[in-house]
């Protein structure tokens, strides 16, 4: 596929597996390169509006990772976007370096584009249906109610930041540390919703991952407020569970490790205990 996009396939490099094959290339002649390659062509328009979401936090002054080229290139049905190889890490990023750089996103003014609401459960029926017969149907018929259940109790939240553009998906994986300072990678879940959405995801981290209590208590301090305060974390927060167990679900076929970590999860939101711990699938 990246040899009939006009590169030359030697010599890439994998660094990530997900919803895209993200590749490390040096085509000859010119400057190292990422591609990240789509699953299908339905994330065509996802990829579009990352690169316009890139540029604009250039025109914005706010540290992230740059696009290569304009444009999305359907190879095979796959949308592939080219972007600047980032210079070698000078550290792992930490959560305070995150809140830096939320801080400076939670302040700009809406994009001269239309972003998408922060839908944490739509994926959740696709990510049941790829499970199909491998997780027991009273799980899937409990997660699909707790969907419903936590879609409508967000719709009602009354936010203490004002709405406006967020990441998606604020974890420190996603900063990079060069010589320059912290910048944000994976763009494409940027979206104009709550801004406590971004904020909930490291509480989550605190309370289901193991994210350590002071490298949390160095990222509220950065940030300037604990979104735990707020009545409406409890719901973001099981919406996000909610759709984290959904997420496992789809690695469940042909996976025992996954099967037994989505039993975990589903176990620990019926019995409504949030002391258990999850693990990575």
């Amino acid at each position: 596929m990246l040899a009939s996009a006009g590169e030359q396939a030697d010599g890439a490099r994998l660094l990530a597996l997900g919803e895209n094959a993200v590749l490390a290339l040096e085509p000859p002649g010119e400057e190292p390169v990422v591609v990240r390659i789509g699953r299908d062509a339905s994330l065509r328009e996802r990829a579009e509006r990352e690169l316009r979401v890139a540029a604009w936090l250039e025109e914005q002054q706010v540290p992230a990772v740059r696009a290569a080229r304009p444009g999305v290139t359907v190879v095979d049905g796959h949308p592939l976007t080219f972007w600047r190889r980032l210079a070698e890490p000078v550290r792992e990023a930490v959560p305070a370096d995150l809140a830096g750089l939320l801080r400076r996103v939670h302040a700009l003014p809406a994009p001269p584009f239309t972003l998408p609401p922060r839908d944490l459960l739509s994926g959740v029926e696709r990510w049941l249906r790829l499970a199909g017969d491998a997780v027991p149907p009273a799980d899937a018929a409990y997660l699909r109610a707790r969907r419903d259940e936590f879609a409508a109790a967000a719709a009602e939240l009354t936010p203490v930041l004002p709405p406006g553009p967020v990441h998606g998906d604020a974890l420190p994986r996603n900063v990079h540390v060069g010589p320059y300072g912290p910048l944000l990678l994976d763009l494409e879940t940027f979206a104009d919703d709550l801004r406590e959405h971004d904020l909930v995801v490291l509480a989550l981290s605190r309370e289901r991952y193991g994210l350590d209590e002071a490298a949390y208590a160095d990222f509220v301090r950065a940030y300037g407020w604990d979104v735990r305060e707020w009545p409406g974390c409890a719901v973001l927060r099981g919406a996000r569970e909610t759709a984290a167990c959904a997420w496992a679900a789809q690695h469940v076929p042909g996976n025992p490790a996954a099967g037994r970590e989505f039993a975990r999860r589903v176990d620990s939101l019926r019995r409504a205990d949030a002391t258990v711990r999850w693990y990575a699938c």
